[in-house]
């Protein structure tokens, strides 16, 4: 299946992207989707979903909430909040290489309160 246009873009993390991709194979087992000619799940859909489920650390609710706190701190982007949800670090040079293109450093005590909310969901 070719890609024609971008209708939308948005951020999400790997729980959100598994379940998206979950609902889009039912639907082709379905039949819904008339733009894919055969009823068989691609492999590249099939690839797709197995990446999300070995990567994704989290559900789905908790990583809305997660990312709802970390995005509400100070010095975090909502692209960086949706990288540390998708990675969940736990060190601080984890969060450090997170932060690595940024222009600014993280002091200790902002390294600490991200552990502290990403353990908060653990």
């Amino acid at each position: 299946m070719k890609v024609k246009k971008i209708i939308s873009e948005d951020m999400m993390t790997l729980p959100e992207l598994r379940v998206e991709l979950i609902a889009i194979r039912e639907k082709r087992s379905v039949g819904e989707l008339d733009d894919e000619p055969s009823r068989s799940i691609s492999y590249e859909l099939r690839k797709s979903i197995d990446h999300a489920d070995s990567l994704s650390k989290c559900s789905v609710e908790t990583a809305k909430s997660l990312l709802v706190d970390l995005a509400s701190m100070e010095k975090t982007k909502p692209e960086i909040a949706c990288r540390i949800v998708n990675i969940m670090p736990q060190s601080r040079d984890e969060i450090r290489a997170i932060y690595a293109k940024e222009r600014f450093t993280l002091l200790p005590e902002d390294l600490d309160q991200i552990l502290d909310t990403l353990h908060k969901y653990e």
